[in-house]
């Protein structure tokens, strides 16, 4: 009953705002506050301010709010926990296969490395910048022939 009350009172002094502004002739402004004092009003006819008031005063309804704070503070803290540890549901699936042996067999061990990417023997410099434009040109060569043109 309060919470109406007050909501009426606010709508009736922002239509009276409203009309002062509108009788200074700024007659959009004066639109604008008659309809933001309206809401209020609107507010109380639809039932949503006893709904609201009845939620902000009900005990059950803040130990519910506190329960879901709760719930989210254990959940946040155990994502936490397995982002330190640097466990995921994914690293667990495998951890459980390969308990299992359903892993696939291990990758062959790559080549040493010796200074280039695929361990062969590293061109002179010299050389490197005169062959880099005709390796660019060959290749867009081969892919201009295999498409026709």
């Amino acid at each position: 009953m309060l919470a109406e009350t007050i909501c009426s009172a606010a709508s009736a002094a922002g239509l009276g705002i409203a009309a002062v502004t509108a009788y200074r002739k700024r007659f959009l402004a004066a639109t604008r506050i008659a309809a933001y004092s309206l809401i209020p009003v609107g507010l109380v006819m639809t039932g949503v301010v006893e709904w609201v008031s009845g939620i902000a005063f009900r005990p059950s309804v803040w130990l519910g709010f506190g329960v879901l704070g709760l719930s989210w503070l254990l959940f946040m803290t155990t994502r936490a926990v397995e982002r330190r540890r640097g466990t995921t549901r994914v690293d667990r699936k495998a951890a459980r296969a390969a308990r299992k042996g359903n892993v696939a067999p291990a990758a062959p061990a790559p080549p040493p490395a010796t200074g280039s990417p695929a361990g062969l023997p590293r061109p002179k410099p010299g050389k490197e910048r005169a062959a880099a434009p005709a390796d660019d040109f060959s290749d867009i060569e081969a892919i201009l022939k295999k498409h026709g043109l």
